[in-house]
């Protein structure tokens, strides 16, 4: 099935103002809807009563410098 990403960001934050951008998107999953703005682009998707949620941690090894870098994903999967 073809992907078609219809918004991303990526910036350096706090460990804080990622906890608070967490929290204000689990309120926002709770309600039902969710806002996602940048400063080029603007998405709201709906979030159904239930829905597959997934946590992910990786460990990923630079092959030439032996450098690690860790990454912590959530994710919310579901069907129309």
């Amino acid at each position: 099935m073809p992907e078609e990403e219809l918004f991303k960001s990526e910036a350096e934050r706090s460990r804080a103002e990622i906890a608070d951008a967490l929290v204000a998107a689990a309120e926002e999953i709770k309600a039902g809807t969710v806002q996602l703005a940048s400063e080029s682009t603007e998405q709201e998707v709906s979030i159904p009563e239930t829905a597959r949620f997934e946590t992910e941690l990786e460990r990923l090894t630079d092959s030439e410098t032996g450098e690690e870098r860790y990454e912590l994903e959530y994710e919310i999967r579901w069907d129309r």
